[in-house]
């Protein structure tokens, strides 16, 4: 797999200084830990990465060629989990998910049997039915991570994803990321120590910047 490459980065909130400061690096398969304080620029960095802001300057380069804030890239490319639980309250865990697979427009072939790895993994099989906004801030939680690794993308970019949660339920989050990011490029931005040991590698972002 092609790395997802940052050449040069650039960008700055209306009348703020930079938040990302000629930012370069080569993203490639296996798990990249972004750590920093609140406000240093990891989640400002996964929402360039996505697609969901625009560069001032500088260029990102996706895996496959696409450009990063097309449609394809957002819908097929590319999944995110935001830092807020980004469920859909009134449908069940199960309903979710599939959700997550029709926007990526996957075939059933390939959302059913991901659909049940996933409910597996993260201990919520018997939790299927449940609307979200009945789950507990654990379950919701191991929910949200199960509805963005749905689309089954190359690229998986995951903000503050154990923020608030007991051992157990960063062990399973741990177990499933440690797996399943290992196949693709696995970008995570947090604070939680807890999650070193299984990173591949770990980017600084308390380190000071300029532009």
């Amino acid at each position: 797999m092609n790395p997802l490459v940052c050449q040069d980065l650039c960008y700055a909130y209306i009348r703020r200084q930079p938040v990302i400061a000629h930012f370069s690096h080569e993203f490639r398969p296996g798990i990249t830990l972004l750590k920093g304080y609140s406000g240093s620029g990891k989640t400002t960095l996964l929402k360039l990465l996505a697609g969901y802001l625009r560069a001032d300057s500088g260029r990102i380069l996706t895996p496959g060629g696409t450009p990063v804030r097309s449609r394809r890239y957002l819908r097929r490319e590319v999944s995110y989990m935001f830092q807020g639980i980004n469920l859909l309250p009134l449908l069940s865990v199960e309903r979710n998910l599939r959700m997550a697979a029709e926007m990526a427009v996957l075939p059933g072939r390939r959302w059913k049997p991901r659909c049940e790895q996933l409910l597996r993994e993260l201990g919520l099989t018997e939790l299927r039915h449940r609307r979200a906004d009945k789950l507990s801030g654990g379950q919701a939680q191991r929910a949200a991570l199960a509805r963005t690794l749905m689309k089954d993308t190359p690229t998986v970019l995951l903000d503050e994803p154990t923020s608030g949660l007991d051992d157990g339920n960063t062990d399973i989050i741990k177990r499933l990321v440690r797996s399943d990011g290992a196949q693709r490029i696995c970008i995570i931005s947090t604070h939680d120590s807890r999650l070193f040991d299984i990173a591949d590698e770990i980017l600084d972002f308390d380190l000071p910047v300029s532009c």
